[in-house]
């Protein structure tokens, strides 16, 4: 068997009164996402992910700051990158994802469970082959100021297995 692994990073301005949106879910919060799309870091993060275990390059590639990607949502990306690696007719499967999300407030837990179902049904996969998780960084930093949020993924896939 053959296996690769992919790991994605993004990072984003945290400001008030804008839409915090994460896993493809509107949370409520006094502070949002600063962004050209929707600023889902969870998402944009485990695209790079999958991007780089399938070897295709990044997400800025399939979709740049331009006039067709404003305000695009992360769901509707994920969507689209599993449609493009369908087309490619890889015989690489989607074994897991793992993804740490990394900002001081608002508490995650209770959105989790959503995000998971939000994001397995994006690339048709089984939630329980997705982990999400969340962290502070203790009030250090820009992070932990509120002035920013940000998200690390990995990907693994394996060639031979189907979806």
């Amino acid at each position: 068997m053959s296996y690769r692994i992919g790991q994605g990073y993004d990072i984003h301005q945290l400001k008030p009164n804008l839409p915090l949106i994460l896993g493809g879910v509107n949370i409520p919060h006094a502070k949002g996402i600063v962004a050209h799309s929707d600023g889902d870091v969870l998402i944009h993060s485990i695209i790079d992910a999958i991007l780089g275990a399938y070897n295709l390059g990044d997400i800025g590639l399939f979709f740049p700051n331009n006039v067709q990607c404003k305000n695009m949502s992360g769901l509707k990306m994920l969507t689209k990158i599993k449609q493009h690696i369908h087309t490619k007719k890889s015989n690489f499967s989607i074994i897991n994802i793992d993804a740490t999300i990394i900002l001081q407030k608002p508490k995650l837990i209770s959105y989790i469970k959503l995000m998971k179902e939000n994001i397995a049904e994006a690339l048709g996969i089984d939630s329980t082959l997705i982990s999400i998780k969340a962290t502070t960084t203790d009030y250090l930093g820009f992070i932990g100021k509120e002035e920013g949020i940000a998200c690390s993924s990995v990907c693994l896939i394996n060639k031979g297995m189907t979806q």
